[in-house]
């Protein structure tokens, strides 16, 4: 699933070549695709027709683009495999297309795209910040200028979890996804089964300020591609997987101690980890 570097790769790209321009007509190719509007696809339709969509936002792995009045947005989240393409409207027809938005000024339209169904767009009323009312529960970033580095690490503290499961819970830090979870821990020496009662504040510190390392260093090169389902708006890959120091190497050596990478079943997910760097906590040995 596409996480922050990701999400905001495909952001930037709305806000170059959405943002300002005016919507001709909506097409809803596949209901599940705006399953999230009561209404139905209709509704969709009828709501985006004539509207001047605002410069893109984000918070977290949820993108936005608010109409110009400000009272409503198109909301998406792009779900396992969902991609928001900028498209010549000559190009023929993807696939798994299942939205399709054209323009008053007859250039590039925006097509959602997604294979599994599992993201969605919807229409959707926006609060006195600018923010859809469904992401209220959703944290600021570790990327976001506003996130409350105290706040967060008094939180996470508190928690009674262990620190992966704090670091994927988007109500405490969004936008960090399984990939940098594991990277961050990485690059902190840290299990992902620690009990986050157990850190203290400068691990806690070392955890956040690697979370936005790693992030930041795959936002430089466009996010993480594995395949061809993550991809930006003009259906480029990201390079950061030549990059990852754990995730997906299980077997090859540890770029610190040498030791082989291990991959662990974690909560329907998998864990990679360097059993020699990243020691298993003692009450979860024991």
């Amino acid at each position: 699933m596409p996480e922050l570097p990701e999400v905001e790769v495909v952001r930037r790209g709305l806000a170059r070549w959405v943002s300002g321009r005016t919507v001709a007509a909506a097409e809803v190719l596949h209901p599940r695709a705006v399953r999230r509007q009561a209404a139905g696809g209709a509704d969709f339709a009828a709501r985006l027709g004539g509207v001047t969509l605002g410069e893109a936002r984000r918070r977290g792995k949820y993108l936005w683009l608010p109409f110009a009045d400000g009272t409503f947005g198109l909301l998406g989240h792009l779900g396992m495999s969902g991609q928001l393409l900028v498209q010549d409207p000559a190009t023929p027809d993807e696939t798994h297309l299942r939205v399709r938005l054209r323009f008053t000024d007859g250039g590039r339209e925006l097509r959602f795209v997604d294979q599994r169904t599992f993201g969605h767009l919807a229409v959707e009323e926006l609060d006195a910040d600018g923010l859809p009312h469904s992401l209220a529960h959703i944290a600021r970033d570790p990327l976001d200028p506003r996130f409350d580095d105290a706040g967060f690490l008094t939180a996470l503290r508190a928690k009674r979890t262990t620190v992966k499961r704090a670091l994927l819970d988007q109500s405490l830090i969004s936008g960090v996804g399984n990939i940098y979870a594991d990277e961050a821990l990485w690059r902190s020496k840290l299990h992902y089964d620690r009990p986050t009662d157990t850190l203290t504040r400068p691990l806690g510190q070392l955890l956040l300020a690697n979370a936005r390392e790693v992030m930041t260093a795959a936002l430089a090169v466009g996010g993480t591609s594995f395949d061809s389902l993550y991809v930006n708006v003009n259906g480029e890959s990201g390079y950061f997987s030549r990059s990852l120091d754990a995730y997906g190497r299980e077997g090859e050596p540890c770029y610190r101690c040498g030791t082989p990478i291990r991959r662990a079943a974690w909560m329907n997910r998998s864990s990679y980890f360097c059993p020699r760097c990243q020691r298993v906590p003692r009450q979860r040995a024991a």
